[in-house]
């Protein structure tokens, strides 16, 4: 199951959304989070990372957090969800590529039929492309794949507003991908 939203937790009404679509109980739920491109091992280490999943209702015991540090430490039980919010698109789908997170993502989430939530860049990162957020998001140099995970037919305007219709107008004209619009309080929830 894949829940796409612009702003996961962080809005209440996506987060009310989010929490109904979970595959269980949200205090049962053991779900493992990406972290975005700004992941600090200090953060890790004081808990800042799994105390914004508790503070959404999440039990202290069932959140893992992956370290980009050492990536090889992976080892984690079953998980009924992963999470990645948001950040900067290309600079985060780089870190996963990097580390090999994303093999570990698309693992759990075809093989393992863990529930995938992505919020704005996470969202962005679950579809087909993410080349058209370059005129959302910075662009390193030196990023050229701009295929995402594929696990969603087509791509997303998230923050959607009139301000971005006319990137959601030109995509469409191009053709390339399905494209879907979300708002700040809007999901997108399929099987």
């Amino acid at each position: 199951m894949l829940i796409l939203t612009s702003s996961d937790f962080a809005n209440e009404k996506s987060k009310e959304q989010i929490i109904r679509n979970l595959p269980g109980n949200i205090k049962d739920c053991r779900i493992l989070y990406f972290v975005n491109e700004n992941f600090t091992r200090e953060n890790l280490e004081k808990r800042a990372y799994r105390d914004r999943l508790k503070k959404c209702g999440f039990a202290k015991k069932n959140i893992y957090v992956f370290n980009y540090d050492n990536p090889e430490e992976f080892d984690y039980p079953e998980l009924d969800c992963i999470f990645i919010g948001g950040g900067n698109t290309f600079k985060t789908l780089q870190k996963l590529r990097e580390t090999g997170a994303d093999k570990i993502i698309k693992d759990y989430v075809l093989n393992k039929g863990v529930t995938y939530i992505g919020g704005s860049a996470g969202a962005h990162i679950a579809c087909k492309s993410i080349e058209h957020i370059k005129q959302f998001d910075e662009c390193p140099d030196d990023f050229s794949d701009f295929s995402g995970l594929g696990f969603f037919d087509g791509i997303l305007i998230c923050h959607y507003s009139s301000a971005r219709e006319p990137y959601a107008k030109k995509a469409r004209k191009e053709g390339k991908f399905k494209v879907f619009t979300l708002k700040d309080d809007e999901i997108i929830v399929t099987d």
